[in-house]
């Protein structure tokens, strides 16, 4: 038989990181949303906890844990506010895990002990404005060898943690030949390197994502990351960890609306009794807990296949796919269920509401995902 209990390290983190979300990040999250504004002090506390650090060697600063440990603290966070999630997740799978991935000793022992820390972030600049899921075939970002340095030119789109007052680089995807995508770190502050305004989002409110753009900017040639020419095929083993961990993140929202409505439905009245005692709401509240609970498996799943060190595209796709359809629905019936205050930004749903359709759309489109699913199967398109 298979055993889903979590082994007591795993247990102790989930529960530590559900208090912090609860105690710390709940009380002031609304107020940090609404005014748009990245949440510093959070991040400061999550990186003396160790939470950037979770799957990364304590010879780098990190706790020495492993990714399930990471998509489990992204669950806890999630349940309360996704912007400090995606910025947890971000941080680890996308700024420092491709350093740790395809990093040379030195880069490893230049950024890995900040990243870990938390004192720094760093991002993973792979969209562009004229790609979007086409990454091989809009990339526009060009790279070449001039006199020891890489000259960068292009612009990306979409980038989290790229223009926070504590991001030290972003990892930059560019073409440094004909078909031939390699990574490149460029620090923040190099000459040319422009980071752009905020965006305004629909959700993700606390969160920070911009535009990118690069213009003639020189770095040495060491900071190259990885081999000459396989920066997309990195970039493809970080997205595929990624979907697991935004799976996670997911499933946290999906179980952030099933906590909301319990105890919304407890207190709430209507035609002379609480609501919760209405056989239609109960059969959506059952409905939600059953799509979540599905979801949670599936990251699971996923996360043990990664952890044995088995393939694991497949399933990290079907529960990137399986757990944002989650986050979606279970967003639409708890903003449902609330009525007129579910539709109120001071009231945590309506941030779910806002902050999930994004999960269908990051690290990989929901259409993506079938593809990806339908090509594991033998299935090929023509």
């Amino acid at each position: 038989m298979i055993d889903f209990t979590l082994p007591e390290e795993h247990e102790e983190l989930r529960r530590s990181v559900e208090r912090f979300a609860r105690e710390v990040v709940a009380p002031v999250i609304g107020d940090l949303y609404e005014r748009g504004e990245f949440p510093y002090k959070i991040v400061a506390q999550m990186g003396e906890m160790g939470l950037f650090g979770l799957p990364f060697p304590e010879e780098y600063g990190g706790m020495g844990g492993d990714y399930f440990a990471l998509c489990l603290a992204l669950e806890e966070l999630a349940r309360v506010d996704s912007s400090v999630a995606i910025t947890l997740e971000a941080g680890v799978s996308l700024g420092a895990m491709p350093i740790y991935r395809f990093g040379t000793p030195e880069q490893k022992e230049r950024w890995l002990p900040q990243l870990c820390s938390g004192e720094r972030l760093a991002a993973f600049g792979l969209t562009e404005p004229g790609g979007g899921s086409d990454v091989p075939g809009g990339m526009r970002t060009t790279a070449r060898l001039e006199d020891g340095h890489w000259v960068i030119n292009g612009s990306k789109a979409f980038i989290t943690n790229s223009g926070t007052d504590i991001t030290a680089f972003v990892t930059v995807t560019a073409l440094t030949g004909e078909r031939e995508i390699s990574a490149i770190i460029v620090p923040n502050g190099t000459p040319g390197f422009t980071v752009g305004r905020k965006y305004s989002k629909v959700g993700w409110s606390a969160s920070d994502t911009r535009e990118l753009s690069f213009d003639d900017v020189r770095v040495p040639e060491e900071n190259l990351l990885g081999e000459r020419g396989r920066g997309y095929a990195q970039f493809l083993r970080i997205l595929d960890e990624g979907r697991i961990a935004i799976a996670a993140l997911s499933v946290g929202l999906a179980q952030g609306c099933v906590d909301e409505c319990l105890r919304y439905v407890r207190e709430r009245e209507a035609f002379g009794r609480a609501i919760g005692q209405y056989q239609a709401i109960q059969f959506k509240i059952a409905d939600m807990e059953a799509r979540t609970h599905t979801a949670r498996l599936a990251y699971y799943a996923a996360a043990a296949k990664m952890l044995a060190g088995e393939p694991f595209k497949k399933e990290a796709a079907i529960a990137k796919l399986v757990a944002s359809n989650a986050a979606m629905d279970n967003a639409r019936e708890a903003t449902q269920i609330f009525g007129g205050y579910g539709f109120m930004n001071e009231y945590p749903v309506g941030r779910f509401y806002r902050d999930a359709k994004i999960l269908e759309i990051g690290e990989g489109t929901s259409e993506v995902q079938r593809m990806l699913i339908a090509r594991s199967l033998g299935l090929k398109s023509h």
